[in-house]
């Protein structure tokens, strides 16, 4: 069965600047760190190993953008704002909401709840 795409999005701008001092953000100052998201999938230098080895073989599409990519590539598409970190459907609906991904504090919560959730994608 084939499944919608996800679209994940991080509360976090590209580009090799922005990654070393989110890196670093989360070294000195984890509390305020405001990417959830990017806690959960990424430690500070390599992304999580179970999240990896979910992604490699989950049957689902897995698309992953930057906020600021985001927003460049979808601007048009929507007409309401979004708030970060957040999952979304490939149409465009809330999957995960920033509020529920601001809870989850480990890769096997985040892959539970996309489990428990995927039977709804049509």
């Amino acid at each position: 069965m084939q499944h919608q795409k996800l679209i994940f999005i991080y509360n976090a701008n590209s580009g090799k600047m922005n990654a070393i001092l989110d890196s670093a953000h989360k070294v000195f100052s984890p509390k305020t760190y405001n990417c959830s998201l990017c806690d959960i999938t990424f430690g500070v230098l390599s992304e999580n190993k179970l999240w990896k080895a979910f992604r490699d073989t989950s049957e689902l599409k897995l698309d992953f953008l930057h906020k600021d990519e985001f927003l460049k590539n979808y601007k048009s598409k929507f007409s309401y704002k979004f708030t970060f970190p957040i999952v979304l459907t490939e149409s465009l609906d809330v999957f995960i909401k920033t509020e529920e991904l601001n809870t989850l504090t480990k890769a096997e919560d985040l892959i539970e709840m996309i489990e428990k959730r995927k039977a709804n994608l049509n």
